[in-house]
């Protein structure tokens, strides 16, 4: 069975924003979505989060990560962002109102010549090992602009594993 989902981008943004936060819980995230992507109680949580799964990858049920690293975080690059759908696209993302679908297929299509554009593709050189000296160097520059951290997927044990490990070494 099917349930209404809301396919507002600024719905699914959310999400992946509550998935990118390391302090909460993988519960706690699938709560989020459940009750943010959904007008109704959905009766079949299992298929609830394949569901959802689903629609955040934009209709595809079965996504396979192409393990590279990550070059963007909705969060971090929000200005960039928001910059370049007005640049591209001619779209105020902040009064806009677009289908997730539809903000995915701009997503994929942000100009070249914008300011994101030109820091993922600085991102993907330096991690890739092509980028030149001065890359390197103009992305050292960049400090906390440039850097996007890889997403922590240890389980919650493992997390309170290593804080009790640290404890310890750290004599507390």
């Amino acid at each position: 069975m099917e349930y209404p989902i809301n396919s507002d981008f600024r719905t699914a943004l959310r999400l992946i924003l509550a998935f990118e936060d390391e302090t909460l819980t993988g519960y706690e995230k699938q709560v989020i979505l459940l009750n943010e992507l959904y007008q109704k109680q959905h009766g079949n949580m299992q298929r609830a989060l394949e569901q959802a799964n689903a629609f955040l990858n934009g209709g595809k049920v079965n996504i396979e990560s192409d393990g590279g690293p990550r070059l963007y975080s909705f969060s971090k690059d929000a200005d960039f962002i928001f910059a370049a759908f007005r640049q591209t696209h001619g779209i105020d993302l902040q009064k806009a109102e677009m289908h997730w679908w539809e903000f995915l297929a701009l997503f994929m299509d942000l100009g070249s010549e914008t300011t994101f554009s030109s820091l993922i593709g600085l991102r993907r050189r330096v991690k890739n090992g092509t980028a030149s000296k001065e890359e390197r160097q103009a992305a050292r520059e960049m400090g906390d602009i440039f850097d996007i951290p890889e997403p922590d997927t240890r389980s919650l044990d493992e997390k309170e594993r290593e804080a009790e490990f640290m404890k310890l070494v750290q004599g507390r």
